[in-house]
C-alpha cells in the first residue's frame, strides 16, 4: 500500500464539521463554566467543588497533553523501548503531587502551589517562583499550540504558520470563554475524546499491519514483535547507559511535582477524600491513553521499516497512520482526539497563568483590588499568556516535546525544592530559597542546548530534552537551599514561628510543636546525596 505523498485530509468538510461539531460542545461547556463563574474561587478552582471522577479525568487530560497524543509517538520513533522509562517517571507526578503536598495545601484552598509559598516564605520569594512557573506555562503552552498548528496544517492543507494562527485565535477565544469552572468538565469530556480515538482507530490500523490482536490495541503488537525484530533489531534494547536512565528521576519526576497546571487539579477536589480518590481515576484513563500511544509509536517504526519510508515530520506519525491505513472520516476524528489533547492541556496552562498573575503577583502589588476587578484581569491575563506562546510558536524545536521536557526540567531546578523542603522541613529559609532558585535556574537555561549552544552539559538526546543539565542543577537546588538555609538561620534570619506554624496547619494537627518536621540528620543527608548527584552530572557523558 502506498501512502499519498502529502498528508492532508482530502474530505476536507467532513473533517471541518467533525471538528466544528467538537469544538460547538468545548464552547457550549465554556460558556455554561462562564455562567457559574462569579468568583475567583470558580474562575481559578471551581469552587473546589470537583468529584473525584470527573476530576481524575481532568487531571489525565491535563496531563496526557498534545505533546502526548503527537510528541510522544515522535519520541518513540526515536526512542524506542526506552520511551517506556520515560513514560513512568513522568506517571508518578500527580501521584506524588497528592502525596508529598497536594491534599496538604489543599486544606488551605491554594490556587496554585505560590498561594504555599506566600505562606510559608514571604511575598519576595512569591513573586520569583510565580515568574518562574509562568515562563515555564508559556514553555508548556507553547507545545501545546506547535502540536495544534501541525493538527490543523493537516487538516485545512495550508502553511503552519497560517495553521498555527487558526489555531492560536480558535483556542485561546474558547479558553477565556470558561475559566476553570468550563475548564474541567471540557477537559474530563476531552480525555475520554482522546482515549477513544488514540485507542480505537489503531485497532484498525494494527488490523491492516497484520495483528491477531487487533481488538485490543493496547496489546495488538504482540504477534508482530518477531517481524520488527526481523526489521529492527534493537527495538526493544535498552541502549542507553545508567545515568541516561537515572537522569530521568530529577528531569521528569520531579519537574512535573511542582506544576502549578497539574497541583491546581487536587486543589479543586470537593475534598481530601476526592482528591486521593482522583489519584486512581488519573492512573487508570492515563495508563489506557499511553498504552495506545505506545502502539501508534510500534506502529509507525513498523510502517517505517516495512515501507521504507521514512515520516520526515514524526510528530504526525499518530495522523498520518490514520490517512494511511483508514478512512477519511475515521482520520478526522482522530484529529479531533488531536485537537481535544491539545486544547485541554492548553486551558490548564492558561489558567496556571492567570492564577499565577491574577492571584499571586496582583494579591501582592494590590491586595485592595476589588475582586470583580481581579477577575477581569485574569482573563485578561490568561488571554495574554496564550499571545505570547502563539508568537513564540513561528519558531519552533524540531520536536514539540522539546519545550514541555525543557519545562519540567526548569521548574524542577527552581521550584520543586522550595515547596518539598518547605513542606517538610521547618528550617527552610525564604533568603535560601531566593539565591537557590535564582542561581539553578539561570544555570539550567545556561547549560541547556536551546540558548547558548557553545555551553552544554552531555550530548545528543538527553541534552536536546534538558536531562543532562537537570541531572546538574536539580539535585545542586536542593543541596545548595538546604545548606543556604542553615547558614541564614544561624546568621539570625531563621523562619518566624508564624511561617514554621503553616507546616503543623496543612498536615492537620491543631497545634504548633517546634520538634515537628524540624529535623538537623536527613536535611544533611539529602544535601550530600544531592551534591554527589550534580558532581557526577557533571561528569562527561
Amino acid at each position: 500500500m502506498q501512502p499519498p505523498q502529502v498528508y492532508v485530509i482530502t474530505e476536507l468538510w467532513t473533517a471541518i464539521i467533525i471538528v466544528g461539531g467538537m469544538f460547538a460542545l468545548f464552547y457550549l461547556m465554556g460558556w455554561i463554566g462562564l455562567k457559574q463563574t462569579t468568583s475567583t474561587d470558580d474562575l481559578y478552582a471551581a469552587g473546589f467543588k470537583v468529584g473525584a471522577l470527573v476530576n481524575g479525568l481532568a487531571m489525565a487530560s491535563t496531563w496526557a497533553s498534545l505533546a502526548t497524543f503527537l510528541g510522544v509517538s515522535a519520541l518513540i520513533l526515536k526512542l524506542q523501548v526506552p520511551f517506556v522509562y520515560l513514560w513512568l517517571q513522568w506517571a508518578l507526578s500527580i501521584p506524588l503531587i497528592t502525596l508529598l503536598y497536594g491534599t496538604s495545601m489543599r486544606r488551605m484552598k491554594a490556587y496554585t502551589p505560590c498561594t504555599f509559598i506566600k505562606a510559608r516564605y514571604g511575598n519576595p520569594s512569591t513573586i520569583v517562583i510565580a515568574c518562574w512557573m509562568i515562563l515555564v506555562m508559556v514553555m508548556y503552552a507553547l507545545g501545546q499550540l506547535i502540536g495544534l498548528g501541525q493538527t490543523f496544517e493537516i487538516l485545512f492543507a495550508v502553511k503552519y504558520e497560517t495553521a498555527l494562527i487558526i489555531s492560536g485565535i480558535v483556542v485561546i477565544g474558547y479558553m477565556v470563554a470558561g475559566g476553570m469552572m468550563g475548564a474541567t468538565y471540557n477537559a474530563a469530556f476531552q480525555m475520554v475524546v482522546m482515549t477513544l480515538t488514540m485507542i480505537v482507530p489503531m485497532g484498525w490500523v494494527m488490523k491492516v499491519m497484520g495483528s491477531s490482536g487487533w481488538w485490543m490495541p493496547p496489546l495488538a503488537y504482540g504477534d508482530m514483535v518477531p517481524s520488527m525484530l526481523k526489521m529492527i533489531p534493537t527495538f526493544f534494547d535498552t541502549k542507553y547507559d545508567f545515568r541516561w536512565y537515572f537522569s530521568l528521576i530529577p528531569a521528569f519526576t520531579l519537574g512535573p511535582v511542582a506544576l502549578p497546571h497539574l497541583a491546581a487539579r487536587v486543589f479543586t477536589s470537593a475534598s481530601l477524600k476526592s482528591a486521593r480518590w482522583a489519584v486512581v481515576w488519573f492512573l487508570f484513563f492515563l495508563g489506557a491513553l499511553f498504552s495506545g500511544t505506545y502502539v501508534v509509536g510500534f506502529a509507525g517504526n513498523f510502517f517505517q521499516a516495512t515501507t521504507g519510508i521514512v515520516i520526515k515530520k514524526p510528530d504526525q506519525i499518530t495522523l498520518i497512520l490514520q490517512l494511511v491505513y483508514s478512512p477519511q472520516w475515521v482520520a478526522a476524528f482522530v484529529l479531533a482526539g488531536a485537537i481535544a489533547a491539545g486544547v485541554s492541556t492548553l486551558n490548564g496552562n492558561l489558567m496556571a497563568i492567570a492564577a499565577l498573575a491574577g492571584s499571586d503577583i496582583l494579591g501582592i502589588i494590590a491586595p485592595q483590588m476589588d475582586a470583580k476587578k481581579r477577575l477581569r484581569i485574569g482573563f485578561v491575563v490568561l488571554a495574554i499568556g496564550g499571545l505570547v506562546a502563539m508568537i513564540l510558536s513561528f519558531n519552533p524545536p524540531t520536536f514539540l516535546v522539546t519545550s514541555i521536557l525543557w519545562a519540567f526540567g526548569l521548574l524542577a531546578s527552581t521550584a520543586t525544592p522550595g515547596i518539598l523542603l518547605g513542606v517538610w522541613w521547618k528550617q527552610a529559609n525564604k533568603y535560601a530559597l531566593l539565591v537557590s532558585s535564582t542561581i539553578c535556574g539561570a544555570m539550567f537555561i545556561i547549560i541547556s542546548p536551546h540558548v547558548i549552544k557553545s555551553i552544554v552539559i552531555g550530548k545528543g538526546l538527553p541534552a536536546a530534552l534538558g536531562m543532562s543539565g537537570g541531572l546538574v542543577t536539580i539535585p545542586l537546588s536542593f543541596s545548595l537551599f538546604i545548606i543556604l538555609s542553615i547558614i541564614f538561620n544561624k546568621m539570625g534570619y531563621a523562619p518566624s514561628q508564624e511561617e514554621k506554624a503553616v507546616l503543623d496547619r496543612i498536615h492537620g494537627w491543631n497545634d504548633y510543636r517546634e520538634d515537628r518536621y524540624n529535623g538537623k540528620v536527613w536535611p544533611w543527608v539529602v544535601a550530600v546525596v544531592c551534591l554527589v548527584i550534580s558532581w557526577w552530572g557533571l561528569q562527561p557523558w
